[in-house]
């Protein structure tokens, strides 16, 4: 996730073994409402993820068995559907070639970060995690404000160096969409759409845990008539 990390919570026994790719898709409309969509696909590491999923451990780590992953799925799926702001939440798994999509209606990106918040806290048994409090969306009408979460950087931090090495076959891209044009933008590495009105950036995994920071971006929209 880059920005959503639930996804990435339940599948951190599998987040090191190789080719991932990673798609994250906001739709953010003028009123402040909008799309998050969130996927990760391991099919082109899945004989490696079933090699590790037959071990007891890992790296001196127990490692989930599909069983548990699905029932933190199903967990993550249902604490999301009671999330204030949050709707028509969906979170498809796909066990056979380790393909996971999740997507939701927000009222305001401030509901959204409220309620990853709200489960990641939840996922770490209640206690403090000071780099949630990070505000990594943040929208004024025409211009958005997009950073990387100060948890995933810390997250990132946590992976050793081998397997960071691992994410260099993997893609990361971000997409943003709206409803009014695009002016103007400040990451020199973003591509706007022909119509003006989407942006992208991508880049792999490993770099984004080297430099977190390249996929932050201020978007600037044409003003309304």
């Amino acid at each position: 996730m880059k920005y959503l990390r639930v996804l990435i919570l339940a599948l951190s026994a599998l987040s090191a073994t190789g080719c991932i790719e990673i798609i994250d898709d906001l739709t953010l409309n003028m009123d402040g409402t909008g799309t998050f969509k969130y996927n990760i696909n391991l099919s082109s590491s899945k004989v490696k993820i079933n090699s590790i999923l037959a071990l007891d451990s890992l790296d001196g780590k127990r490692v989930p068995s599909i069983g548990e992953i699905k029932q933190k799925i199903n967990r993550l799926n249902e604490q999301l559907k009671s999330e204030s702001g949050i709707s028509n939440v969906s979170l498809t798994a796909d066990y056979t070639n380790y393909v996971f999509k999740f997507s939701c209606d927000f009222a305001s990106l401030a509901e959204l970060q409220s309620a990853i918040k709200t489960i990641a806290l939840s996922e770490n048994s209640g206690k403090a995690i000071p780099e949630l409090d990070h505000k990594w969306l943040i929208f004024s009408g025409t211009q958005l404000n997009r950073s990387v979460p100060e948890i995933t950087i810390k997250k990132s931090k946590e992976i050793k160096s081998a397997d960071r090495l691992l994410l260099k076959e993997g893609s990361y891209t971000s997409i943003t969409r709206f409803e009014l044009e695009i002016v103007k933008f400040d990451n020199d590495q973003a591509k706007v759409s022909a119509n003006k009105k989407a942006i992208m950036l991508r880049t792999d995994p490993y770099s984004l845990t080297q430099n977190p920071s390249q996929l932050d971006n201020t978007i600037y929209l044409k003003k309304s008539e």
